[in-house]
């Protein structure tokens, strides 16, 4: 069952008003081509990705039975569309595939998702990490104004968790966001975990039918705790339509999802960055959302992105993007402030040398922050 609800469309009975009353099947076999699914553009130019008619249950026989788990009584919402893949499994294929419920509403806002799993008790949410964090302060801010009682499970992609919201959320509602990592190109979630088995500050380990390790760039597999590609094979593999990043995708019989990750000696992985987002500054490494997740954790900080620009002297600096809560002054002593902040959690060399204050950041339609905007904003700034 599918509930509605667009103040713009009337009621259901007039979308299906002009459908044809009869349909016809068309003969299909399991590996034709069911859709081709584009990718949500954070690094540029969109990809189309072919998907055949057994990819479909694929999906839902692997991340949701194995650790999403589902039945009949579930009723699911969030954020991301239909048109995404994130959003067409988790609003659309796992709810079909195990009999449960769905509520689907247009452009949700935080609050309104807190009214929409109030007023359809939800029990299972798709979101991305930005969402997750305003929802946790709507929460505490609100002293519990919503009724929240029927969640019980919610579900966090699209880009990395950090732990601050993690935290931050768990304290708010008491419940354990699943962390997860997949693609459009492999359809859905490759690596998460279930809220038992979650280990802080990793994605999860891989989820059954999947195979993932690290490998360094001449494609050999690297000591856990070592950061290096992270590669994923499986039921379903990378199709690009027409495109010559296909052969950058697959290499060897592994699809190259272009994150930098490590993974510890019990297989669980942790995300350092997208592999083009490292920061290389004076000799030294440095992961982008590593700083982001520190600067997120201080009183002040609303929403934050990290990124490199170009530096003389040290080949390349690093820049914060910070988006401050209301009543915070975006002036040199707050920039100090965070730095210092910084400096204190993590290794000094890795604080940001440059903070810009921003009122917005710049995201997908599915909440991922686009950091190749940030880093053209920052190109040009320092040119």
């Amino acid at each position: 069952m599918l509930y509605f609800n667009d103040p713009r469309s009337g009621a259901l009975e007039d979308l299906l008003e002009f459908h044809p009353e009869e349909f016809s099947n068309v003969d299909t076999a399991a590996d034709d081509v069911c859709m081709i699914a584009f990718t949500s553009g954070t690094t540029g130019q969109p990809k189309a990705a072919m998907h055949f008619h057994r990819d479909v249950m694929t999906v839902c026989n692997c991340f949701a039975s194995s650790c999403l788990k589902p039945d009949r009584n579930d009723v699911f919402c969030g954020t991301p569309p239909l048109a995404f893949t994130f959003g067409l499994g988790g609003m659309l294929c796992f709810p079909v595939r195990f009999g449960a419920s769905t509520a689907l509403i247009e452009r949700l806002m935080p609050g309104l998702m807190l009214k929409t799993i109030q007023d359809f008790k939800a029990t299972i949410l798709f979101t991305a990490p930005t969402y997750y964090r305003q929802m946790a302060a709507l929460i505490q801010e609100g002293a519990n104004c919503f009724d929240l009682s029927s969640l019980k499970k919610c579900v966090s992609a699209g880009e990395a968790l950090p732990d601050a919201t993690r935290q931050a959320f768990k304290q708010a509602t008491g419940i354990e966001i699943m962390d997860g990592i997949g693609s459009t190109e492999m359809f859905h979630t490759f690596i998460s975990h279930t809220p038992e088995s979650v280990r802080r500050g990793a994605t999860g380990h891989t989820v059954p039918g999947y195979k993932a390790t690290v490998l360094d760039d001449d494609g050999r597999p690297v000591p856990p705790g070592t950061v290096g590609h992270l590669a994923v094979k499986g039921p379903i593999g990378c199709r690009y339509l027409a495109d010559e990043r296909q052969k950058i995708y697959v290499r060897n019989g592994w699809n190259i999802t272009g994150d930098a990750y490590k993974m510890d000696a019990d297989g669980y992985f942790y995300y350092q960055a997208r592999t083009d987002d490292m920061i290389i500054s004076a000799g030294y490494n440095i992961a982008g959302p590593e700083i982001e997740s520190v600067l997120l954790e201080h009183e002040a900080v609303a929403e934050c992105g990290v990124i490199g620009v170009p530096d003389e002297a040290r080949g390349q600096i690093v820049k914060a993007f910070v988006v401050l809560k209301p009543g915070f002054a975006g002036d040199a002593a707050m920039a100090k402030k965070l730095q210092e902040f910084v400096k204190a959690s993590i290794a000094p060399y890795k604080y940001p040398r440059a903070i810009e204050f921003v009122p917005s950041l710049p995201r997908t339609e599915t909440g991922k922050l686009q950091r190749f905007k940030l880093r053209q904003r920052g190109q040009e700034r320092s040119e």
